[in-house]
């Protein structure tokens, strides 16, 4: 669930940038875009970090 949200965080990050480039036309300030990234950042670690503890626990078992 965490590493969808990252994604779908980052494809609109990724969009911004495009339209950016190619269009001139950016949704999202300098502010917005930091955001946006930084939750994508934090979500897929919270994605990764739990697939580890869920690994962890399977191996103890």
């Amino acid at each position: 669930m965490f590493l969808i949200a990252s994604v779908i965080v980052f494809v609109i990050y990724f969009a911004n940038v495009a339209m950016g480039a190619f269009a001139g036309s950016a949704f999202l300030g300098d502010v917005g875009e930091m955001l946006v990234l930084f939750a994508a950042s934090i979500l897929f670690v919270v994605a990764i970090l739990k697939k580890e503890a869920d690994r962890d626990a399977e191996s103890d078992s």
